[in-house]
């Protein structure tokens, strides 16, 4: 697979492996804000893709437009090349997608196990919560993901750190049989040691044929886990860039003044 360069930094890929995920146009908007324009965005299996941008840039959105928290008003999007309909978080688990937002979407009150089970219990034969099956899946999960730090997996998550949350929420997506893991900041309230355990995470998922799209503000943890990178800005996708081939001078350059295909509100003022 090649990419071709154009004049203003982007890279179109050329015909190859059908990507698992693609957006093709997706527009989005809220009232009188567009939050999303034309966004084309695409992520193959065996690859990290990187959605990078400042604050507003349309990421957030994004990511809950893939996971049918909102739905689209325009363009497509597609899975395994096949138009699909994302109307809810239940579709978007029924085609693979699994997604670790930034504020994690953990229960307090639940313990370790319960909330990485949390709608999707074992049960035995007669309809009993299979507690032993669930807590060994869950220590083996936590174990292949070096995570020490948690004393057991029935203590509350309400008395786990910020570090450690982060784990049982990546933990909890890597436990099901998902194709495309989508991680927003993950590292973000994470130490030195556990951002690197997350980090070889990443890498080893890519390593197993899933697809990983990483939503970081941390340039230096996606040059080093990611392969492909699209920039958003205004929401609109300006720039993509293969990382072995750029820096992060060139990334940065385009999320700060990134070519814009439509200026957002011009085209109100020139009808004005």
């Amino acid at each position: 697979m090649t990419e071709t360069t154009d004049a203003g930094g982007s890279r179109e890929r050329s015909p190859g492996a059908v990507p698992i995920l693609e957006l093709r146009g997706v527009s989005k908007r809220f009232g009188a804000v567009q939050a999303l324009h034309e966004v084309n965005f695409d992520v193959r299996a065996g690859e990290v893709t990187a959605l990078v941008g400042d604050n507003g840039a349309g990421k957030s959105v994004t990511i809950k437009c893939i996971a049918g928290i909102y739905p689209i008003d325009e363009g497509e999007i597609l899975w395994d090349g096949r138009p699909v309909t994302i109307s809810g978080p239940k579709d978007s688990a029924a085609l693979g997608i699994e997604i670790v937002y930034q504020d994690l979407a953990l229960a307090d009150n639940l313990d370790v196990v319960q909330n990485m089970y949390l709608g999707r219990e074992e049960v035995t034969p007669l309809r009993a919560l299979d507690e032993t099956k669930m807590e060994r899946r869950c220590s083996e999960t936590l174990a292949s993901l070096s995570v020490t730090t948690i004393r057991s997996v029935r203590q509350t998550v309400a008395g786990l750190s910020g570090g450690q949350r982060q784990s049982i929420a990546v933990a909890k997506a890597v436990m099901w049989n998902s194709r495309l893991v989508i991680l927003d900041e993950p590292t973000a309230a994470l130490g030195v040691a556990q951002t690197r355990q997350v980090l070889d995470l990443v890498k080893r998922l890519a390593e197993q044929g899933l697809a990983v799209m990483l939503v970081s503000h941390n340039l230096h943890d996606i040059f080093e886990v990611a392969d492909n990178i699209t920039v958003l800005r205004l929401g609109q996708d300006v720039a993509r860039f293969k990382t072995s081939e750029t820096t992060q001078r060139e990334v940065v350059e385009a999320i700060t003044a990134g070519t814009l295909s439509t200026v957002p509100g011009q085209e109100e003022e020139v009808q004005a």
